[in-house]
């Protein structure tokens, strides 16, 4: 049984080797740990810091793409060099590296796919009290998004078996961490939560450069995985909101016309045409965007089949 940790990095020469004196370096269970770095276009010296120490692997771009191609280029890396178990951490040190193995048991016992670490958010003190609110609220949206029960969704710090890592598919240049809950909710691949332990903070956050930012471009990441993989559930509510409202005062005109007094409510049968249509119309984007959706499943089936067949080869 092969483990690999992998650890994206952008500009992490101070970090970087704190956080990974902290990783195992024995797991009961585990036959082989190997260490793999992403080195997203940094310029300072985390390469040779990560050399240095001994780092197995090193996935190496030349320009900054951002966290989540960063985290599927080393998927990729991890299963070409046989990794049976996926972890991924921060090079921040901000997760407990001896909480590892509280990660990899579950897919060790053949319990979960994919196991992703609960941080204690409220007892997390560099945490502001609003973005401690708005973890928790977007944990709860990722949560009726997708159908699980994942209380930490933002949370980096996560496990995937090797057949969880080859359905992997990130379309978003933001952050991998929402879209693939959604992604392996709508595939019912078992997943699961396990509380773990954070270490204080080195340097602050670079995922996001202000709250708002932060909670802008992480609502558009759920939405748009939802339209992705749930459309005729999304634009069913949608267009259900006009046509609806356009029903009511279909109702109204309907009551005006046998009651003698229709001459003056004209405006209303239009206006209810008009939102009848446009729920019409709604829910008409619903099926044709939910038969993509099943012409995606079928080319998620085949790119699975040709990690598979490429890898074993490996």
């Amino acid at each position: 049984m092969k483990l690999i940790i992998q650890i994206p990095c952008y500009n992490e020469e101070e970090t970087l080797e704190i956080a990974l004196n902290d990783l195992p370096k024995k797991i009961k269970d585990i036959d082989v740990i190997e260490y793999l770095i992403i080195n997203d276009g940094s310029q300072d010296r985390t390469v040779d810091v990560a050399r240095r120490w001994g780092v197995h692997h090193v996935v190496n771009f030349s320009k900054n793409k951002g966290l989540a191609k960063g985290f599927m280029a080393g998927i990729d890396a991890c299963l070409r060099n046989g990794a049976d178990i996926i972890v991924n951490t921060d090079a921040d040190n901000q997760y407990c590296g001896a909480d590892i193995e509280k990660l990899v048991r579950p897919i060790l016992e053949g319990r979960s796919d994919i196991v992703i670490g609960e941080r204690p958010i409220d007892q997390t003190e560099h945490f502001s009290l609003l973005k401690k609110k708005l973890q928790r609220f977007g944990s709860w949206v990722v949560r009726k998004a997708s159908n699980t029960s994942i209380p930490d969704a933002p949370s980096g710090f996560r496990a995937y078996s090797r057949e969880a890592a080859m359905r992997l598919n990130v379309t978003n240049e933001y952050t991998y961490t929402l879209e693939t809950i959604v992604q392996a909710g709508r595939e019912r691949i078992a997943m699961e939560s396990v509380l773990i332990r954070t270490n204080g903070e080195l340097r602050p956050s670079r995922l996001f450069h202000s709250m708002f930012g932060y909670v802008r471009r992480s609502m558009l990441t759920i939405v748009r995985a939802f339209i992705m993989y749930k459309p005729l559930q999304f634009f069913t509510i949608l267009g259900s909101i006009p046509f609806f409202i356009g029903f009511g005062f279909g109702i109204r005109f309907i009551v005006y016309m046998f009651t003698g007094h229709a001459d003056g409510h004209v405006q209303s049968l239009v206006l209810a045409s008009t939102l009848l249509m446009m729920g019409f119309m709604t829910y008409i984007i619903g099926l044709q965007a939910d038969i993509i959706a099943s012409n995606r499943k079928l080319l998620e089936d085949l790119q699975y089949q040709v990690r598979r067949l490429s890898y074993e080869r490996k």
